[in-house]
């Protein structure tokens, strides 16, 4: 599979570097590829990054979600879309309207945006796999599902997009524990069932 990862920070390079792992084609999408700090990524400008890619990670800081989308909506269309993205200052964590509304073809994802980093790094708590819920377009799941076990995590899917504000409120009890309760950014969820 071909993977366009829109940022490089911890999220996007511990994301990309568990799917080059797997066998996937992983480009990163960054203002400027030449900056040393991206030195050993395959790095590229943003809209090179998306021409050929099938599926879009984006793992920029989630205020910069509307301007992105606006700039590159175009070059979204007919693409998964897995928005890992967060904003907590806002009664909205996420920006999947500006991302719908600037690509109406895109099939969105809701996912990797319940937990830190670390629990991608290391997806093991107390010798249990951390599940990873999500959220989105029904057409997305066996991707969707594939790359989330590939990073080792157990997916469970909450629904459609109408399921997003019950995800959302997952990483919000995951910023209040990790960081309210002080419990630290290796908190995860695990969905228990007979």
């Amino acid at each position: 599979m071909k993977i366009s990862i829109i940022g490089a920070g911890n999220i996007g390079k511990t994301l990309g570097g568990k799917w080059a792992q797997a066998g996937h084609q992983v480009i990163y999408g960054v203002r400027n590829p030449a900056d040393p700090k991206y030195a050993g990524l395959n790095a590229a400008p943003i809209a090179e990054s998306l021409a050929e890619a099938e599926v879009v990670l984006l793992s920029l800081p989630g205020a910069g979600v509307p301007e992105f989308a606006a700039q590159f909506g175009a070059h979204l269309n007919d693409k998964i879309i897995i928005d890992a993205t967060n904003n907590p200052r806002s009664p909205q964590m996420n920006y999947l309207e500006a991302l719908q509304a600037a690509a109406p073809q895109a099939v969105l994802v809701r996912a990797f945006s319940t937990l830190g980093w670390e629990n991608f790094a290391n997806p093991q708590l107390g010798g249990q796999q951390i599940d990873l819920f999500y959220a989105g377009d029904q057409a997305a799941r066996p991707v969707a599902e594939q790359l989330i076990r590939e990073v080792d995590l157990r997916p469970v899917y909450l629904g459609g997009l109408d399921a997003v504000p019950a995800l959302d409120g997952l990483t919000r009890a995951w910023f209040a524990l990790a960081f309210g309760q002080g419990k630290g950014r290796r908190v995860a969820f695990k969905l228990l069932e007979e």
